[in-house]
């Protein structure tokens, strides 16, 4: 029997094999309960080329004095804000890797505010 944890990766296995042959950055997103997490990696897995989380200072802040980072608003800030770091270091297009996560709620709003923001996927 499998964990959830190990279920989510395994899913996640796949779309990763798909992306590395593409060979283009990935933009790759990591939830947890309080947090959400993104980073722009480059084609070849190597180097991470931007990130924003709501774990940050200057985004908890901007949230408010309670930093909520679980919900779909934070999301949003996170997307723009990752999508703005990887313009910023001249990525343009980027593949949607969303690590064995449902297309859905704070992934969606993520994607989408990326997408706004400027980065095509």
């Amino acid at each position: 029997m499998l964990t959830k944890k190990e279920q989510r990766l395994r899913r996640s296995r796949q779309t990763r094999i798909r992306i590395a042959n593409q060979g283009v950055a990935r933009l790759t997103v990591n939830r947890t309960n309080l947090h959400i997490y993104a980073s722009v990696i480059s084609g070849d897995g190597s180097r991470v080329l931007a990130t924003a989380s709501t774990a940050e200072a200057e985004v908890r802040q901007s949230l408010g004095g309670s930093g909520k980072g679980g919900n779909v608003a934070a999301a949003q800030v996170i997307g723009k804000r990752v999508a703005e770091k990887a313009k910023a270091a001249g990525i343009e297009k980027v593949a949607f890797d969303r690590a064995g996560f449902a297309y859905h709620g704070r992934v969606k709003a993520l994607a989408d505010a990326a997408r706004e923001a400027g980065l095509q996927f």
